[in-house]
């Protein structure tokens, strides 16, 4: 029976970084991805959303590290609220960061109950910043699915119920799920808040604020990652 033919040591060793480089190159971007921040010569103001943070947080060392702000999740719907709220508000400021709180809408109930759970817990304060709503779940799952002229309406309601409270305009933010579902940015006249990971979002088709830059970053100040984001200069 005949032999194959061996491949020639170099052949093998070509194959192999064919095979390896890619991978390599992959996991370099990967590691670091889950560090990189926009340079703060572009944007000067920056900071944390910790809306999927349920870890502990270092204010001070988040300070340290180059916020300038945080965003701390406060409630959602009409009827879950952040235990740790009160708390963090506090921790946050002694630390020298400027703070907001975000609300999560929930698409399948009326404004008027998310707006009382919201000032149920966000005190009346003029040194916090705007607050924010923010559009994730589209109303897909609801028992009586609403359509968008709906979402639109109690949305418009529940902005303007949190901005009598907060005494600021409120901030959309607005994922892309949520704005090719129901088209908010060119109907309802909120700054906007956008998300995407690396590159600058543009489907608001206006300007946004503020930038999700990184969803997942991976900073000093807690072992679990977080959101970084930017505000427009």
């Amino acid at each position: 029976m005949a032999r194959k033919p061996r491949r020639p040591l170099w052949l093998k060793l070509l194959l192999a970084v064919l095979i390896l480089a890619p991978l390599g190159v992959g996991l370099w971007l990967w590691s670091d991805l889950k560090q990189w921040r926009p340079p703060e010569s572009e944007f000067p103001e920056q900071g944390a959303d910790l809306s999927a943070n349920t870890g502990d947080v270092n204010f001070a060392v988040l300070k340290g590290s180059g916020a300038d702000f945080v965003y701390l999740p406060a409630t959602a719907g009409e009827g879950e609220q952040a235990g740790d709220f009160s708390r963090n508000l506090a921790a946050a400021r002694a630390a020298g960061l400027e703070v907001g709180a975000i609300h999560r809408f929930d698409p399948c109930v009326p404004a008027d109950g998310q707006s009382a759970n919201f000032v149920t817990i966000v005190p009346r304060d003029e040194a916090l910043l705007p607050p924010t709503i923010a559009l994730v779940e589209t109303g897909e799952n609801c028992l009586e699915r609403a359509n968008s002229g709906q979402v639109r309406s109690e949305l418009t309601i529940l902005a303007n119920q949190i901005e009598a409270h907060a005494g600021k305009p409120a901030i959309l933010k607005l994922t892309r799920d949520f704005e090719a579902a129901h088209g908010i940015a060119s109907r309802i006249e909120r700054n906007l808040w956008l998300v995407r990971t690396r590159f600058e979002p543009d489907y608001g088709g206006r300007p946004w604020l503020i930038w999700t830059a990184n969803e997942n970053y991976n900073g000093p100040a807690s072992e679990e990652p977080m959101a970084w984001a930017v505000v427009r200069p």
